[in-house]
C-alpha cells in the first residue's frame, strides 16, 4: 500500500503479462512470514522460480504476491493478495487480502467462510439465464447472463460468488494454480461449487501448478454451466 499509485519500476513478463517491483517485494515478505509459521511446508508463488522440492513435503503454501497486477498498476482497488495452504492436493486454508477495498477474506476447510469476520453464504439461484458474471463483455452465446462489475483479480471474482455478489465465474484456460486456490476455498466453504473447465475436482500442488479452467458457481447452477461450456472447454484445452 505504501507505493500503490506510483513511484515503482514496471515491466512485463511476457506480452500481456504485467509485473512491478512491489509483486517481488510482496513475495519475499509472505514468504518470510509463513515461513515462520510453518518451514516444513513447500512453496509455489507466481514470483518464485519453481522447485520440485515442494512435491515432496507435505504441506505447500500456494501464493500470488499480487493478483491483479494490471489494476494495481493502473491505482485500481481490484486487485488481492492471495495465501493458500494446501495439503494432500486440497487446499485447507485460503486468504485473500484486498487493503484497497478493506477486505480481507478466510475460509479453513470445514469452518466455513468469512469477510471481515462476518460469515458468507452464495446465493440460491437455480435459473442459469440471468446470473450475474463479473465480465467485461460477453459472447452471443451469453448474452442471456447479467453482467456485474469485474475486478482483475480472478481471486475476488471468485469470492464474489462466495459473497453472493455474483453467480457464475468461469475460465476456459490453462492457469495457475495460485490465481485460484485460497479462493476457491472461500467459494467453497461458502457453499458454492468450484471445478476445473470441465466439471472435474481441482488437485493442488500438481507437478507443473496449472490447472485447465475453473468454474465457479452457486451451487443451482453450477451443472448447467458446465453443461453449456463443455464443447467450448474442449475446443479450448486442444489448442
Amino acid at each position: 500500500m505504501a507505493s500503490f499509485g506510483g513511484g515503482y519500476r514496471r515491466w512485463e513478463k511476457e506480452p500481456g503479462h504485467p509485473v512491478c517491483e512491489v509483486d517481488l517485494a510482496v513475495d519475499a515478505m509472505i514468504r518470510a512470514r509463513l515461513a515462520a509459521i510453518d518451514p516444513e511446508a513447500g512453496w509455489l508463488s507466481e514470483e518464485t522460480v519453481d522447485n520440485a522440492e515442494r512435491l515432496m513435503g507435505v504441506r505447500t503454501w500456494v501464493v500470488d504476491p499480487i493478483d491483479g497486477t494490471r489494476d494495481y498498476i493502473r491505482g485500481r482497488a481490484g486487485w488481492s493478495v492471495s495465501i493458500a495452504l494446501v495439503e494432500g492436493g486440497t487446499v485447507i486454508l485460503g486468504v485473500l487480502d484486498a487493503p484497497v477495498r478493506g477486505e480481507r477474506w478466510a475460509a479453513a476447510r470445514g469452518q466455513g467462510a468469512t469477510r471481515n469476520g462476518v460469515p458468507l453464504r452464495a446465493g440460491d439461484r437455480v435459473a442459469l439465464p440471468g446470473a450475474r458474471t463479473p465480465a467485461d463483455a460477453l459472447p452471443r452465446a451469453d448474452r442471456d447472463l447479467t453482467l456485474v462489475d469485474k475486478p482483475n483479480s480472478i481471486a475476488l471474482r471468485i469470492a464474489m460468488v462466495a459473497a453472493d455478489e455474483a453467480d457464475l465465474v468461469a475460465t476456459l484456460r490453462w492457469g495457475h494454480e495460485w490465481d485460484i486456490a485460497a479462493a476457491a476455498l472461500i467459494a467453497q466453504e461458502a457453499g458454492a461449487v468450484v471445478t476445473d473447465g470441465f466439471g472435474d475436482p481441482l488437485r493442488y500442488n500438481s507437478t507443473k501448478g496449472e490447472a485447465f479452467g475453473c468454474i465457479a458457481a452457486a451451487p443451482g447452477i453450477h451443472a448447467a454451466a458446465t453443461a453449456r461450456l463443455r464443447d467450448r472447454a474442449v475446443a479450448a484445452a486442444v489448442r
